[in-house]
């Protein structure tokens, strides 16, 4: 990175920072208290951003007083203590430019957020359903190692122990800022189970992940728009596994959206978790509209976040797990089905935030 370059996006942020600060110091915006903490973390970036800066530079301007000095210096001692004092501010201007490298790049407002994510079997018949079971086990497997609560909202599995469907709840830190790069298709090469010629099939199964809404969100659901009914809740092969009506499924007749639940025997509790998934997918919508409209300006990121976008394949054959918008290929399948998903989205991530800085850098808006 060029101090130059940086420099001027720092001074382009001062200006908003000036702002929040006014915003911060007026009392009536401790009574919108979802408000002040979505204010409060934006200027704590933006402070951490400057601080960064401004150890970097001076760190920077070390460096070059030592290069002047061993340019001129003639004692062997102070030479090789110059020497000494020059590798070390090297390696802290490294770490420095690391954390002000992530410190640059804006945050997605949902980053922090929970999330619901909807695995679901598209080509491959039995087969996908048996990945889509396994990947369900692969993220709450990953779930557990990051210290985050998993909650299954809905899960409707397939006569052979897979999955036909399965909604579940992440809560905890900066869920999204990771989950929202398994979004697309996942496309599985393998030698089915059930293939006794042993033939590589091909499969495939969509992941959708979305931010779960909160106050902040301007997402209005008016009781008339709502068609609820329930049914009873089933299992696989249609077996019933609950003698009263507790499932519910809600239509929201303007979007045409369909959800329900039948996880909880509770018909109460399906209908909240019911109403959360609508409002995570009425949230989606919204957002899905808001980048269209700035569709020049949208960031790579993701590539378009969408589930019919191929992103990743495991080909078990190969030991090969490849993310497709990266070109980042890991070789450890077991690890990743048994929850080690920083082998591909550490990468993922560091690949992105190189994408991010040299948008950031040039301007492009």
């Amino acid at each position: 990175m060029k101090p130059e370059d940086i420099a001027v996006h720092i001074d382009s942020m001062k200006e908003r920072f000036a702002e929040l600060e006014t915003k911060l110091a007026d009392p009536n915006i401790y009574a919108k208290p979802a408000e002040c903490k979505a204010l409060s973390r934006e200027r704590q970036c933006l402070s951490d951003l400057f601080r960064h800066y401004g150890e970097w530079t001076r760190t920077l301007e070390q460096i070059e007083e030592n290069r002047r000095l061993l340019q001129h210096e003639k004692d062997g001692e102070f030479l090789q203590l110059l020497e000494t004092d020059l590798q070390d501010l090297e390696q802290k201007s490294a770490a420095i430019e690391q954390q002000l490298t992530l410190a640059l790049i804006p945050r997605d407002a949902a980053d922090a957020r929970d999330t619901i994510v909807e695995i679901r079997p598209a080509a491959g018949g039995e087969e996908a359903a048996l990945f889509a079971g396994e990947m369900f086990r692969m993220y709450t497997r990953f779930a557990e190692h990051k210290g985050w609560k998993w909650e299954t909202l809905d899960l409707s599995e397939s006569d052979l122990g897979g999955v036909k469907e399965a909604l579940f709840s992440l809560a905890g830190t900066d869920v999204y800022s990771l989950m929202k790069f398994e979004s697309g298709v996942h496309r599985v090469q393998r030698v089915p189970s059930t293939e006794a010629s042993g033939r590589i099939h091909t499969s495939t199964v969509t992941v959708s992940v979305l931010p779960e809404a909160d106050e902040l969100d301007d997402i209005e659901i008016r009781h008339e728009d709502l068609e609820i009914s329930t049914f009873r809740s089933s299992g696989p092969g249609g077996q019933n596994v609950n003698r009263t009506d507790s499932a519910v499924r809600i239509v929201h007749k303007p979007s045409g959206l369909v959800v329900a639940s039948q996880q909880e025997r509770s018909q109460i509790r399906n209908r909240e978790i019911a109403l959360r998934i609508l409002k995570a997918k009425l949230l989606e919508i919204q957002r899905r509209e808001e980048a269209a409209k700035h569709a020049a300006s949208k960031r790579m990121q993701i590539g378009t976040g969408d589930r019919s976008e191929r992103i990743r394949t495991y080909n078990f054959p190969q030991n090969r797990i490849t993310d497709h918008r990266y070109g980042i290929s890991t070789y450890d399948l077991p690890g990743l089905m048994e929850g080690n998903l920083d082998q591909i989205l550490t990468p993922i991530l560091a690949a992105e935030s190189q994408r991010e800085i040299e948008r950031i850098l040039s301007g492009k808006e």
